[in-house]
């Protein structure tokens, strides 16, 4: 076992740690000092991951099967986030998604998106919470989509869960960044992950120009944490661009409240 000569940033517990991003962001986090506890439905997969990442960091790594979209499932990691004070930072990775049309797609496949992407993600993350609020640290990382502002690129559903996703992580750094807590919503576009075979379109079928490896999106995304970033689009070029959007959001807040409708609505504008 390789000696760690990283400080001790306390331990990170990981959704959809088996494959793809979630597996890279193992690795990154146990290279900065984090331990780990790997949450996924695939044991096998998550001990073999584990057992490399221990041997290569020195790193504690637990590893805890379950299936977040059964509520079983997502009991045993919410009671394991309340009662673990180690724990310092939730990465709130699984999820499920498609780019199949709404009307093509399977109602009960897409309630369990939303079971997935929606529930699980808002129940850990308030199992979470309370403890960190205690402490005063501790961060969520919350993994959201590009379609949570393009919904029109993917399924409805989909890019619906990924808009909740966003406007969650927003609001909980409202209310929360003042006792010590830290959020984080990563929107990456195409990645190069099995999210894209699953649907049916294999990721080599994307234009080669769109689409980025999990692992240059996963240190990008980390390079947004540590700059303090609420909202982390890897793949945007012109960062000004998404501050322009947030600054006329901002602008038009103040003005979506009144007691009386805007003219254009009442019967005089007729």
């Amino acid at each position: 076992m390789t000696s760690n000569t990283t400080s001790h940033l306390g331990t990170a517990l990981i959704t959809g740690a088996s494959s793809g991003i979630g597996a890279v962001y193992a690795d990154r986090l146990a290279r900065r000092g984090y331990d780990l506890i790997l949450v996924a439905r695939d044991r096998a997969r998550l001990a073999e991951l584990a057992n490399r990442l221990s041997t290569a960091t020195g790193r504690t790594i637990e590893v805890l099967d379950a299936d977040l979209a059964d509520a079983a499932g997502r009991a045993r990691v919410e009671a394991k986030l309340r009662e673990d004070a180690s724990i310092t930072l939730l990465v709130n990775n699984a999820g499920l998604g498609t780019h199949t049309k709404l009307l093509e797609s399977d109602v009960d496949q897409m309630s369990r998106m939303i079971e997935l992407n929606v529930t699980a993600l808002t129940r850990l993350t308030y199992a979470v919470m309370p403890g960190f609020v205690a402490r005063g640290r501790g961060a969520v990382i919350n993994i959201s989509s590009i379609v949570a502002i393009a919904p029109e690129i993917l399924n409805g559903v989909y890019g619906g869960t990924k808009a909740f996703v966003t406007a969650f992580s927003q609001s909980l750094h409202h209310e929360l960044a003042s006792q010590g807590v830290r959020v984080q919503a990563v929107l990456p576009g195409a990645t190069a992950t099995d999210f894209w075979s699953k649907g049916g379109l294999p990721v080599e079928h994307l234009p080669k120009e769109i689409v980025m490896s999990a692992e240059a999106m996963v240190d990008a995304a980390l390079v947004g944490f540590d700059r303090g970033e609420l909202v982390t689009i890897p793949p945007l070029q012109d960062e000004s661009a998404w501050q322009r959007l947030e600054d006329a959001r901002q602008a038009l807040a103040p003005q979506l409240g009144g007691s009386s409708p805007a003219t254009r609505y009442t019967a005089a504008a007729h």
